[in-house]
């Protein structure tokens, strides 16, 4: 069974900047939690033994590549709530957001982070809108609760790595909603909320989180990448590595055209899928009057089935790849006619 570990680097605005750090690995035979449990006492086996290794290889990488590491905020799932992760990120020197998975000790060892919040009151609302799984819109009040606890580490742990100073943050939704489930985010970082608007931007983050689901979707539904039958694994791994970067340009031109207004359509495309853009497809009103990106990221969308109706919303990725896969083709032929032509 082959597996992908990804960290994708994101700005505060979701812009998909890159792949900051990625590991490929087969595992033999896949267990669940239960039958592992059974034959592996997992809380002294070394961090660097197990495969949750892997979040910490990527945040060494990933903060490597950044000129200043105090600026990045590494964001992980539950699967990341990992003591040793919050210690190596301490001592390089940047920042974690994750979803906790785990009740840890907290103050001097006798009570747990969860009876702790327990006793914070509500210090503010955050109102989000939400899609339920037919895509029906509806807000969500959520109470928010943060408070700075000192955490332990796991007891098999306490005589290798420190007890940590770090904020917890419960954003839990008010009523039980109709039709899914509510919204229970328990969330810890080492950065310092202090306020409502604090604890809301630290939840915007959280949200960005999604966005490695994003290009994931586009590397399995748009490349394909489950699909592909080849004999090596040092085959398969160079392919994968180019879907990655094709899905990542999938994805990064999907925001450009939401985040960024002006720019050239060099930005994004080549001067021959430019041309052959033009040849393609003709203006609009939705296009006529765009600033030369979005022009031609719009044109890429509607090789894709994108309408570009004037009351349309921005094209989105599906269409994107839809579009780029076209466009390689057609461009793959006219180039050959070119040169075949004169």
């Amino acid at each position: 069974m082959d597996s992908l570990h990804s960290s994708l680097a994101v700005t505060t605005e979701g812009l998909p900047l890159g792949l900051a750090a990625i590991k490929f690995w087969t595992r033999s035979k896949f267990r669940g939690c239960n039958a592992l449990k059974k034959s592996v006492n997992p809380t002294p086996v070394p961090i660097e033994k197990k495969e949750s290794f892997r979040w910490l290889q990527n945040l060494r990488q990933s903060t490597e590549l950044f000129a200043d590491p105090a600026r990045c905020v590494h964001i992980g799932d539950r699967e990341s709530d990992i003591y040793e992760l919050f210690c190596t990120a301490h001592d390089l020197g940047t920042h974690f957001l994750l979803r906790t998975c785990v009740d840890r000790l907290a103050g001097d060892g006798g009570h747990t982070i969860a009876s702790e919040m327990g006793e914070v009151r509500v210090k503010g609302l955050h109102r989000v809108e939400v899609r339920d799984e037919k895509g029906n819109i509806s807000e969500a009040v959520l109470e928010l609760r943060y408070r700075r606890i000192r955490v332990l580490p796991p007891i098999g742990r306490q005589n290798h790595y420190p007890a940590l100073s770090l904020t917890v943050i419960y954003a839990h939704e008010r009523a039980t909603p109709a039709g899914r489930k509510p919204i229970e985010w328990n969330l810890i970082t080492d950065l310092a909320v202090s306020s409502r608007q604090d604890a809301i931007e630290t939840l915007d983050w959280y949200a960005m989180r999604w966005k490695i689901e994003t290009f994931h979707k586009i590397l399995k539904s748009g490349c394909k990448a489950e699909e592909s039958k080849l004999r090596t694994a040092d085959r398969l791994t160079n392919l994968i590595a180019v879907f990655c970067i094709l899905s990542w340009r999938v994805f990064w031109m999907t925001m450009i055209n939401r985040t960024t207004l002006g720019e050239s359509a060099q930005m994004a495309l080549t001067q021959t899928e430019i041309e052959v853009l033009d040849q393609l497809i003709k203006d609009r009103e939705k296009t006529e009057l765009a600033s030369p990106l979005t022009r031609y990221l719009v044109k890429l969308a509607q090789l894709g089935g994108y309408l570009a109706r004037a009351s349309d919303p921005p094209p989105g990725n599906t269409v994107m790849w839809r579009g780029l896969r076209r466009l390689t083709d057609i461009q793959l032929g006219f180039e050959l006619g070119v040169k075949n032509c004169g």
